[in-house]
Formats: C-alpha cells, sequence, structure tokens
C-alpha cells in the first residue's frame, strides 16, 4: 500500500490582519508583565513585609525577566512579520533575541 503525504500545509499562511492582531496581543501581553514586575517590586520595597514575601518577590522577578524576555523575542518575530518578511527569517531574529538573552 503507498503512503500517502500532504500535498497542502495543514494551516493556511497567516493574513495581514491576523498577523497585526497577534503583534498586539504581543504588546498587551508586555504590558501586563510590566505591570507584574511593579507588583513584585513594589513587595520588595515595602518595609512591612515578611521574609518570606521579600523572597518570594525576588523569586517572582526571575520570573518576570524571564517572561519579559520571552515577549519581547514575540514582538520581535511579529514586528519582522508585519513588515512582510517571512516565517523563517523572523524566526531566526527571535531565536538570535533570545540566545542573546541566554548569554546575560
Amino acid at each position: 500500500m503507498a503512503q500517502k503525504y500532504y500535498s497542502k500545509s495543514k494551516n493556511p499562511p497567516l493574513t495581514k490582519e491576523d498577523i497585526k492582531k497577534k503583534y498586539k496581543e504581543m504588546q498587551e501581553e508586555m504590558q501586563e508583565v510590566l505591570e507584574w514586575k511593579k507588583e513584585e517590586e513594589a513587595k520588595l520595597k515595602d518595609p512591612d513585609a515578611s521574609p518570606q514575601k521579600k523572597g518570594a518577590a525576588k523569586r517572582a522577578l526571575k520570573k518576570v525577566a524571564w517572561r519579559i524576555n520571552t515577549v519581547q523575542g514575540q514582538i520581535i518575530y511579529w514586528g519582522f512579520r508585519i513588515k512582510g518578511e517571512s516565517h523563517f527569517r523572523a524566526n531566526i531574529e527571535k531565536n538570535e533575541y533570545w540566545a542573546s538573552c541566554k548569554k546575560e
């Protein structure tokens, strides 16, 4: 029995509106992450906070920094897609940004 292969891609290509929507979603997510960062920094500066709460805030700030880098990489990706770059070119730029973040 001969094996059948897909002749078309499974997903239709994204439209310009879809790409702009994804880019806007990533910018909104960045705002949420920055608000989270402000909340955690406020917990660290709170003089009435317990040592446990401050320790939890320090751990959360590491997660916030990781999330900021992740979302920024997605913003870079969707920015390149808006400019008309291919998925592969945009993905390379995103991965280079993430690699630079890991070096820090």
